[in-house]
């Protein structure tokens, strides 16, 4: 009866241990759709940075580069907040997601804050540094 007893608390101690396999959802995402949407992204970069006339024409409707400012990608995994002003406190105006293309405009005195824009629209604002890296050769 004793050893019985131990079987049947092993039995269950050993499927109460075991994570159970991820549930799958209608809207969940897979691998293959997230790598899909990374390539569509890059398409729409390569034809600009292949033809010399559109990287022309798309340099022309770009914000020219302020003395002193630089182009940036995101290095931080989870993106950053986009913020107001160069302060903790500051209100929220958005965000930047990991690996997006900016433009550094200026770092905080303290070098806490830098005041960026992104590439791929009009939104402008402020992040804690040292969270972007400078593209070289740009």
């Amino acid at each position: 009866m004793a050893g019985a007893s131990v079987a049947a608390a092993l039995y269950f101690a050993a499927k109460l241990t075991t994570v159970p396999d991820r549930p799958v959802f209608p809207n969940d995402k897979t691998a293959a759709q997230i790598a899909g949407a990374g390539a569509k992204s890059t398409a729409k970069a390569s034809p600009v940075s292949t033809s010399s006339d559109a990287a022309s024409g798309d340099a022309a409707s770009e914000k020219p580069l302020e003395p002193g400012a630089y182009r940036a990608l995101v290095t931080q995994p989870i993106g950053l907040i986009l913020r107001d002003s160069g302060n903790r406190d500051s209100n929220r105006i958005g965000g930047v997601g990991y690996k997006e293309k900016v433009v550094v405009l200026e770092d905080s005195p303290d070098k806490e804050w830098q005041r960026i824009r992104v590439e791929d629209g009009n939104r402008e604002g402020w992040v804690k540094g040292g969270n972007t890296e400078k593209v070289e050769g740009e």
